[in-house]
């Protein structure tokens, strides 16, 4: 079987703004684009946490989860992630057990210690400056909540206690995959904007050590993808991801701005290796170049999944981007049977 009908596609949406469009519209946007994915055949359907950033509506991370699971039927749904140094552990708790109880068997709870914010938000969220070394505790206390009740336990998470909700731990460098893998737990690698992605999954798949969760490792890769039908077309379209690179590099985020004809004259040279270099892992082209693009990705990686993420102007032309991934999957999977 090739790598493209055996790995599970997924996708990561941060309820992007485009610019001019409000929240209300980008979490339209966003269910209709889970519906349309489950019915593609996407495994997974994550949302982002992030806070204070012009262009992105996922702040309030679990509401939404419940709000797309309840639009969708077979989806799973979850969070990639939630940045639990923001939040007491006892409230992720509590949040994701009404949800697992609510949509059993369909919840997700992906986990990273990164404000997802600038400083004075941080502040703001009432985290401070060395919260995310208290990760590991944190994961500690929040494990136990979702763990079977105890004798004599005098805090509980209800509903969460004893449910079955899956945890991941989510990275940009090897932190979170040597914690993923000592704990044996799933870790996936955000390679949307870190692309050194290679040698975090390799450290997991190496020091991972089985538990109650996995017997063997499970490691996922983001990757931005920008799919049309042409190559000419996606490289016009991927304008828009490199101008919201290009607003992060300088620290004036922005909704989500069209695509342009060229993007010589809108950035100096440090500018532009600033953002293709956050971007080096972005595929992005016709079908026939995502596939090999894909292939290669899978084949460096060893993933066990992909989880995609996109950024386009055009809700019909984001869609059609997951269409076409979804008809490479099924075309690898048809030649695979044959």
């Amino acid at each position: 079987m090739t790598d493209l009908a055996r790995v599970p596609f997924s996708v990561l949406d941060l309820a992007p703004i485009v610019q001019g469009g409000t929240a209300a519209q980008a979490f339209q946007n966003t269910v209709d684009l889970a519906q349309h994915v489950e019915r593609w055949g996407y495994k997974r359907f994550w949302l982002a946490e992030h806070h204070n950033i012009t262009g992105v509506a996922s702040s309030a991370t679990a509401v939404l989860i419940g709000h797309v699971a309840a639009r969708t039927s077979t989806l799973r749904v979850g969070s990639g992630g939630i940045m639990l140094p923001n939040h007491a552990p006892l409230i992720i708790a509590e949040q994701f057990g009404t949800l697992e109880s609510l949509f059993p068997g369909r919840i997700d709870l992906g986990l990273g210690r990164a404000p997802g914010s600038d400083g004075a938000t941080q502040h703001a969220l009432r985290r401070g400056p060395r919260s995310g070394l208290e990760f590991p505790a944190l994961l500690d206390e929040l494990r136990a909540f979702l763990a079977p009740e105890r004798p004599g336990q005098s805090v509980r998470a209800i509903p969460g206690a004893g449910l079955d909700i899956p945890i991941w731990l989510l990275g940009s460098s090897d932190f979170s995959a040597r914690l993923a893998a000592e704990l044996g737990l799933p870790f996936s690698f955000a390679g949307h904007f870190s692309p050194e992605g290679m040698a975090a999954m390799r450290l997991y798949r190496h020091l991972f050590k089985p538990s109650a969760t996995l017997s063997r490792p499970y490691a996922m890769i983001g990757v931005p993808v920008i799919a049309a039908d042409t190559d000419e077309h996606a490289r016009y379209l991927a304008t828009t991801q490199q101008l919201k690179f290009l607003s992060l590099v300088r620290g004036n985020r922005l909704q989500l701005q069209p695509p342009v004809a060229s993007m010589d004259g809108l950035w100096n040279e440090w500018e532009q290796h600033a953002v293709e270099q956050k971007l080096a892992a972005s595929i992005v082209g016709g079908p026939a170049t995502v596939k090999a693009g894909l292939q290669a990705l899978i084949a460096q990686t060893e993933a066990d999944e992909v989880m995609i993420v996109s950024d386009f102007y055009r809700h019909a032309d984001r869609l059609r981007s997951y269409e076409i991934l979804a008809t490479l999957k099924q075309n690898a999977a048809a030649q695979a049977a044959a």
